[in-house]
């Protein structure tokens, strides 16, 4: 029905101002490196960037590069889902009842499409992979 795989992110933190999402993606895209998920937070002058990426070593040079301060590669659940509704539901229950906490969740579909991709870290990755690829 879906797939769940082991993905890696990549966390930046900076200032946060206007135009620092367009200094960020500018010479990620000229490298031709394709953004699959994003997932940002200003809080005061602070900013967290989220990136999945189809090259995060690349992406990670360029931010590099960039003097950008790339934080670091955390580990994340990838998940195709089929885009309909009651999918969240489902997998959020799966790891509910094996006592897994989310502890980040994001993603995106467009209507019409017929998959989703959500980004997930959760308290037991290994665990919660292993769930739920059996939903």
């Amino acid at each position: 029905m879906f797939e769940a795989r082991q993905g890696k992110e990549i966390v930046v933190k900076l200032g946060n101002r206007i135009g620092l999402l367009f200094d960020i993606f500018k010479p990620i895209s000229e490298r031709g490196i394709s953004i699959l998920a994003v997932c940002g937070v200003a809080s005061g002058d602070e900013s967290v960037i989220r990136l999945v990426t189809d090259d995060n070593l690349r992406a990670m040079d360029v931010l590099n590069e960039c003097e950008y301060l790339v934080v670091e590669e955390e580990d994340v659940i990838l998940l195709e889902l089929p885009h309909k509704p009651g999918m969240l539901k489902r997998i959020t229950h799966a790891l509910a009842s094996e006592e897994i906490d989310v502890r980040q969740i994001y993603g995106s579909a467009l209507p019409g499409q017929e998959k989703s991709l959500v980004v997930l870290r959760t308290s037991n990755d290994g665990h919660a992979l292993l769930r739920l690829n059996k939903v």
